[in-house]
């Protein structure tokens, strides 16, 4: 980057710096707070679906036919729907520029990032008198009116539109081309440190800029795709700078335990220890395996060595629920409904922030079937409607998420209602596996200020299981309340018997 750029960007970090707090929205919690106390509730969106209008109902949006992609706007229509199944923030999928180049899908993909220092068009409501920029901040401000935080995603490359304008902004080979990382063909990889193994300032400056500009739209936060491909200093920095601006703000990386390669030849690679280190609040843990765990050890052992790890920090850390993301198969898919009703439960009742992808509570299972048939139209290079089937669709002007189902949005109703009335149960209290003579049942005991919630899972999806459960903390004079429960199943003082049925879900209180 030229010098008189780099001054032109700091320009323009300044004068947004400036306007953040005549922006700020004043709650009694930041989303900072309630993500390290597990009190955030998340729900993923991809703006450009979120409240699209297919009217033919073929899956993906005929503008010559008069149907709407999502916007800012329209987007607003929906956010009191969403508030109402216990969310209060809002995870938002890029919402910058998209690469049209060498592009996957036929609007490219969310995280194909064009431009650090404006927001996608495709966002536009045209029909509106606000300028896109406004109609952001329309999106946010009623978003907060609703006590409704807001995460932005931060991708993690550059689009190739981007590299053919700034090639210095990229890594580059000997033969001058640059590094596509894992199998992101739409992307490729940013040269973050210069050789001397310092802040390269371009990069560092753009990404500046990007959580300026955010801050004053509104955002209470971002979300680091891929946090792991730049290096402990680059965080620890761009953090520090942040924070600088607005002490809440809240940074969770995309990261994980089971996460320990580079995306690519001469990508860095930071594990979430560091990450933890830099400054991030939380990473997304290993939720996203619980398709592989069949017996209770899988499960608390995960938990338990979380929690060990978390505390190690002098700042609060904490994960979220990362069971299903835009990046995993729909678990209708891998289970059906009953593996989602387990999800919800574990969301409502772990030690985490519960996470959920636009759609899924609607009970999608995000197969498309127009995937990777060719175009009636594009508006980039790519002539095929490219998905990843089975994940919601970020390559397409496609369809909202969701079907007519509400079985469900019944279930997180009542799992968010168990959460909401033991919050200091599930947010603060000690997580404790309890002893069964069968490992395929999921059995823990949430216990916090003499009142406990005990959660039961039949995790076998096929088969009816016979079991046993201690539970711990009843005595004589205890009131038991049973929330959601199952015939012919027994608790006779401290021990829970019976036959559960296939991903049978059983959850008491006790007081």
């Amino acid at each position: 980057m030229k010098l008189k750029n780099i001054f032109i960007i700091s320009a323009l970090i300044l004068t947004i710096s400036n306007s953040v707090f005549a922006h700020e929205v004043k709650s009694e919690k930041s989303l900072r707070e309630m993500f390290q106390n597990n009190e955030a509730v998340i729900y993923s969106v991809n703006l450009r679906t979120f409240n699209a209008n297919d009217k033919n109902k073929n899956g993906i949006i005929d503008f010559n036919l008069g149907e709407t992609s999502g916007s800012f706007i329209n987007a607003v229509k929906r956010l009191d729907e969403i508030k109402a199944l216990g969310i209060n923030t809002i995870h938002l999928l890029p919402i910058t520029p998209v690469g049209k180049i060498k592009a996957l899908g036929t609007a490219g993909s969310l995280y194909a990032l064009a431009d650090f220092t404006s927001l996608n068009p495709q966002l536009m409501d045209n029909e509106s008198e606000l300028s896109l920029k406004d109609q952001a901040k329309f999106f946010f401000d009623e978003c907060h009116k609703r006590g409704l935080k807001v995460i932005v995603d931060l991708p993690s490359c550059g689009a190739y539109d981007l590299f053919i304008n700034r090639p210095d902004l990229f890594k580059l080979k000997e033969d001058g081309s640059p590094y596509v990382p894992s199998d992101w063909f739409d992307v490729r990889l940013f040269n973050v440190p210069d050789d001397k193994k310092l802040l390269n300032s371009d990069i560092f400056a753009l990404h500046k800029f990007f959580i300026s500009y955010v801050m004053y739209l509104g955002a209470d936060g971002i979300r680091a795709d891929v946090a792991t491909i730049k290096p402990y200093i680059f965080w620890k920095e761009l953090i520090k700078f942040a924070r600088s601006k607005n002490k809440d703000f809240m940074f969770l990386a995309e990261a994980s335990e089971n996460w320990n390669t580079p995306a690519c030849d001469k990508a860095y690679f930071t594990d979430y220890k560091k990450l933890l280190e830099a400054g991030f609040d939380g990473y997304y843990g290993n939720y996203f395996d619980l398709k592989n765990w069949k017996t209770m050890p899988n499960l608390s052992d995960s938990v338990l060595n979380q929690q060990k790890i978390l505390k190690k920090y002098t700042e609060k850390k904490s994960v979220i629920g990362s069971f299903e993301t835009h990046d995993e198969v729909s678990p209708l898919l891998i289970g059906g409904e009953n593996f989602s009703k387990i999800i919800i439960w574990l969301n409502a009742t772990l030690p985490l922030n519960p996470y959920y992808v636009d759609g899924f509570l609607q009970a999608d299972d995000y197969f498309y079937e127009y995937s990777n048939k060719k175009a009636s139209e594009t508006f980039t290079d790519d002539e095929f409607y490219y998905v990843h089937q089975g994940q919601i669709d970020i390559f397409n002007f496609s369809r909202k998420p969701g079907t007519d189902s509400n079985i469900l949005i019944d279930e997180q109703l009542s799992a968010m209602k168990l959460r909401n009335n033991f919050l200091p149960q599930i947010t603060k209290g000690k997580f404790i596996p309890l002893k069964t003579n069968n490992e395929k049942i999921f059995a823990y005991q949430r216990t916090f200020d003499k009142k406990s919630v005990v959660v039961i899972i039949n995790r076998n999806l096929a088969n009816s299981e016979e079991v046993t459960v201690n539970v711990k903390n009843i005595k004589q004079k205890s009131k038991i309340d049973f929330i959601k429960k199952q015939d012919g199943v027994e608790l006779v003082k401290s021990r829970l018997t019976g036959k559960l049925k296939p991903a049978s879900v059983i959850v008491f209180s006790i007081k």
